[in-house]
């Protein structure tokens, strides 16, 4: 019964672990979205409750382009495949001898040669499912995608919306509870924590040094405030001190 147990909290978390990736990416860009408009508003120094009007409509808007645009996507890839794949079962079942041909070639690049090609040509081509999946991979470099489009579009959403919500935190704080503490400064390192977990977790997807994409991930997210910060003090300049 524990074994069981274990073997099924197992499953459950590479279920978790399969859509990693989208989290880490849905988050990246959820979090330097929402700290840009922080940024950008901070340096327009535009009230709080204008920070966070802007904010959320961008949290919440650009959470669902992005998910439904992950899902479609995914469900292009998906549909790509599937047409690609019905095309190499109409040729295998009218033009077998070419298509014989282009496998016997695929396994002559590979250095195969003389009987033992001859083998595994015919071990391929005797089954039709395995000899699609041959000309699919070596011939057209198409992998199939195992994950749910429509998994990814909420893993993609939750992660956004989620991981994004945190430069606005400080400000809805404050917001109920007011005090006089600096909000841009706390909202900053609470945000610069969240970068610093989501390139933790980007290391372990891409399989890359954890400081290097620890400093990657950081260093963005920096540049995207900068940048809004400078141009919400220039407009500020130009359209509100007229």
């Amino acid at each position: 019964m524990k074994e069981s147990t274990i073997h099924k909290d197992n499953i459950g978390f590479g279920k978790l672990q399969e859509y990693l990736s989208e989290f880490v990416y849905g988050g990246i860009d959820g979090a330097v979205t929402t700290f840009a408009v922080v940024a950008g508003g901070f340096g327009a120094n535009l009230d709080s409750g204008i920070i966070l009007i802007l904010g959320f409509a961008n949290l919440l808007a650009d959470g669902f382009s992005m998910s439904v645009g992950a899902y479609l996507s995914a469900k292009s890839e998906r549909e790509n495949f599937k047409k690609h794949e019905n095309i190499e079962y109409w040729e295998i079942e009218n033009l077998p001898d070419e298509e014989r041909r282009e496998i016997s070639e695929i396994y002559q690049k590979k250095g195969f040669k003389g009987e033992l090609l001859e083998q595994i040509v015919t071990q391929i081509t005797s089954d039709k499912k395995l000899w699609v999946s041959e000309m699919m991979k070596d011939e057209l470099n198409m992998i199939k995608e195992t994950k749910n489009p429509f998994k990814i579009g909420v893993a993609t959403f939750i992660s956004f919306n989620s991981v994004g919500f945190i430069p606005l935190l400080i400000y809805l704080w404050e917001f109920f509870y007011p005090s006089d503490i600096n909000i841009f400064l706390w909202t900053s390192i609470l945000t610069g924590i969240a970068f610093w977990v989501i390139g933790w977790l980007k290391s372990i997807v891409n399989q890359t040094p954890v400081f290097r994409s620890i400093f990657e991930t950081v260093a963005l997210g920096l540049l995207a405030a900068l940048v809004a910060y400078f141009v919400g003090d220039i407009l500020e300049n130009f359209f509100l001190k007229q």
